[in-house]
């Protein structure tokens, strides 16, 4: 609710403002570049030197479908442009957008504030006009409020300088198409001149009739840590049942399908595998559960614990699969493991339940053999004592497992008789249930996925290549 102190109706907002960006990780320079897409002039600022030089020539510093070539509109439009002086971004910016990360902390579940707090600090004692500052960054309920108070106390304008919070709902791969046509917007503000400076922000966006829903700050925060717990608790709720069917013979896809006809349940999240990884959903449910018991209302969340070590079991249940299907022992066998990202169409390999997977098997003994489209080289930096093929074809040559950890469509597309012809034993175990079981039980393939049983069938005659 806007309360009546803060309710500034006649003062004047920029129609068409100035934007600065604040970090230029995976958010804020997805952010930097659709804002200077949709006609706006920004400032992306960061304290990364070799990142503002990358995104300067015109290269992203990670991989997202279609976000370098609109970087290359935006910086040829001359709307865009980069910085590292803090100076510069406070005298430039009539909307400040701050989109730095809230890693887990190093000794907790709690989220790790620090980034966020410098970013809004350093703005505060620099910005000498009316502006607005916008916290899109995942933050844990409460935190805006405590901003809040730290900014007017740090600047000049005291609580003239406004902060609102607009938390973003972008899904690694398709960012750019999130960002220019997300399918709501969240307004958590304090004042009328607020909303209507944030309403300017995003005017292009608007004007395509895009939901937008005002909320105080709390609410704003939460939605984000919400959505992406209800996200959590889908997927592992699906898991749970396909740790239900492995040990009765239940077939969990079709279980699936069932529950999907559904209406109230319906079938977007409700995919078993290997469960869910990358920099948020994990990290930010632990983050919700810490903040839960420091609020004293811990029990209302407890089910997150559950959800987390749900989604930590599948990793080492596709472990006990493969080496299942490697006759019970790892040790000197070669495994295929296809895919390192957390999700297809990405490079990015933080908490990836498939990179993490590898890592158990190399710890077993096996030869692994890591290939992934993009991420290769992030897998590399973080376990760099995985082998790493250059290719598909590299990777299941002579191997006694494949083993599908990410569902790139080179995966899932690739032909079963081509991939027997390069493997030592046809033996496969899909961790996404995305692969085409018939035609690989066709093509002579001993065939395992998660949650699905291991029926007589499946336990096809092995071809060998020699």
């Amino acid at each position: 609710m806007l309360t009546e102190e803060r309710t500034t109706l006649e003062q004047p907002i920029v129609e068409h403002p100035r934007i600065t960006v604040i970090g230029v990780g995976y958010l804020g320079a997805t952010h930097a570049v659709c804002m200077a897409a949709l006609g706006y002039d920004v400032l992306g600022v960061d304290v990364d030197e070799s990142k503002i030089e990358q995104l300067r020539a015109g290269r992203v510093p990670m991989y997202e479908p279609g976000l370098e070539a609109k970087l290359g509109e935006a910086l040829a439009s001359g709307r865009l442009t980069f910085t590292t002086d803090m100076d510069e971004a406070a005298a430039f910016g009539d909307v400040h957008f701050v989109c730095v990360g809230t890693p887990q902390a190093a000794d907790s579940q709690a989220a790790n504030l620090s980034y966020v707090e410098d970013a809004f600090s350093a703005l505060a004692a620099r910005i000498d006009r009316k502006a607005l500052l916008v916290g899109k960054s995942t933050v844990p309920i409460g935190t805006a409020e405590r901003l809040t108070a730290l900014v007017s106390e740090i600047s000049p304008l005291g609580a003239e300088l406004e902060l609102a919070w607009n938390p973003e709902f972008l899904r690694e791969g398709f960012a750019v198409e999130d960002t220019l046509h997300p399918d709501r917007l969240v307004f958590g503000v304090t004042s009328e001149w607020a909303d209507r400076q944030l309403s300017a922000a995003f005017a292009p966006i608007l004007a395509q009739g895009t939901p937008v829903v005002r909320t105080d700050l709390s609410t704003a925060e939460l939605v984000k840590v919400a959505a992406n717990s209800f996200l959590a608790t889908k997927i592992s709720f699906i898991n749970a049942m396909a740790e239900v069917c492995e040990a009765t013979g239940a077939d969990v896809d079709l279980l699936a399908k069932a529950l999907s006809y559904d209406t109230r349940i319906g079938g977007r999240f409700l995919k078993p595998g290997l469960g869910f990884g990358g920099g948020c959903l994990p990290k930010d449910i632990r983050a919700f559960a810490y903040r839960a018991e420091e609020l004293g209302v811990g029990q209302a969340v407890a089910f997150l614990h559950e959800v987390d070590e749900i989604n930590n079991r599948r990793r080492v249940r596709m472990v006990d699969v493969i080496r299942d299907l490697a006759g019970g022992n790892l040790a000197g066998k070669t495994v295929a493991a296809l895919g390192a990202a957390f999700k297809p169409n990405s490079d990015d390999v933080r908490d990836a339940p498939a990179l993490d997977v590898a890592r158990m098997l190399y710890l077993e003994g096996a030869e692994v053999r890591v290939y992934d489209p993009q991420a290769n080289k992030n897998a590399h930096r973080r376990y760099p004592d995985l082998n790493y093929s250059g290719s598909m074809a590299d990777a299941v040559t002579d191997a006694d497992v494949v083993a599908l950890l990410t569902e790139w469509d080179e995966f899932v597309d690739a032909d079963p008789s081509m991939l027997g012809d390069l493997v030592r034993t046809r033996r496969i175990v899909d961790g996404r249930g995305a692969l085409d079981r018939g035609a690989y039980l066709q093509a002579g393939w001993e065939f395992r996925a998660l949650g699905r049983p291991a029926h007589t069938a499946d336990r096809a005659a092995v071809t060998s290549r020699r």
